[in-house]
């Protein structure tokens, strides 16, 4: 989007050209790279050309939406460089670069013990998600990687969010968000702890051991696996009641908890 109006392309391959070229932006993105993600290790013979008419229909598409010559563009936005094209921009022009700002901080706040502070900055780096990334773009074998790292980076996001909440004591607001993680990702151990935790402390003790005998049921089906120690000590804790679960740490949340029951 540039103000109200939209430069996305609609045909698939302009979108994969303006997908790495934001990824990385504000750096070269090369000829080579572009052709691999479009065509491949087989290009055409027209490749090149094809490429270059793509970065001219973005170029236009820009000018349109910035309501500038297309000159403009291809000197100041979409660039020309030495092997292959620029995308240039102010860094927070950029959602990306905005959430990664906002999770580092986070991270480091929560690593810090500021768990309110870290609460609201990965709060804040999660809500500029608005669903997978780049869903709507057909990606090859250079977006492949590149959204599968950002798709880790988001999930680590909404733990290291979840944590610093459990930290504070809010464990009965989180329980939607986990409950929605759960269906999502059906084996991750962490977000079932976190879950049971916060079921336990919302005084819905019987959930949590659901919650634990269906990831086992799931484990053992799909992987042939056994879930952790660590998530065992934690059923076993849920079992006995123990007083250590009722415990909001400030400091070092669910790994401190975890400490206390001998995970580690």
């Amino acid at each position: 989007m540039c103000g109200d109006a939209s430069a996305t392309p609609t045909a698939p391959k302009p979108r994969s050209v303006l997908a790495l070229l934001l990824l990385q932006a504000n750096q070269t993105v090369p000829v080579t790279a572009l052709i691999q993600e479009l065509w491949g290790h087989e290009p055409p013979a027209s490749a090149l050309t094809t490429l270059q008419t793509y970065v001219l229909h973005l170029r236009k598409l820009f000018g349109s939406a910035l309501s500038v010559p297309t000159s403009v563009v291809a000197k100041s936005v979409l660039v020309t460089v030495p092997g292959g094209y620029a995308f240039l921009g102010a860094t927070d022009d950029f959602d990306l670069h905005r959430y990664q700002q906002l999770a580092a901080e986070g991270r480091q706040a929560l690593a810090g013990g500021q768990n309110a502070t870290a609460a609201e900055l990965l709060l804040r780096a999660q809500y500029l998600w608005r669903g997978p990334a780049l869903s709507d773009v057909r990606a090859g074998p250079l977006l492949q990687p590149q959204i599968k790292r950002l798709e880790e980076s988001r999930l680590t996001t909404i733990e290291q969010g979840i944590e610093a909440q459990l930290r504070l004591g809010r464990h009965q607001e989180v329980l939607s968000d986990l409950a929605g993680m759960m269906a999502e990702h059906r084996l991750h151990e962490n977000l079932h702890a976190q879950f049971m935790v916060a079921l336990h402390r919302s005084g819905r003790r019987q959930e949590a051991l659901r919650v634990f005998q269906q990831l086992r049921h799931t484990m053992t089906e799909e992987l042939g696996l056994e879930p952790s120690k660590r998530l065992h000590l934690l059923q076993q804790a849920i079992l006995a009641d123990d007083p250590v679960l009722e415990v909001a740490p400030r400091t070092d949340g669910l790994v401190q908890l975890l400490d206390q029951l001998g995970v580690r």
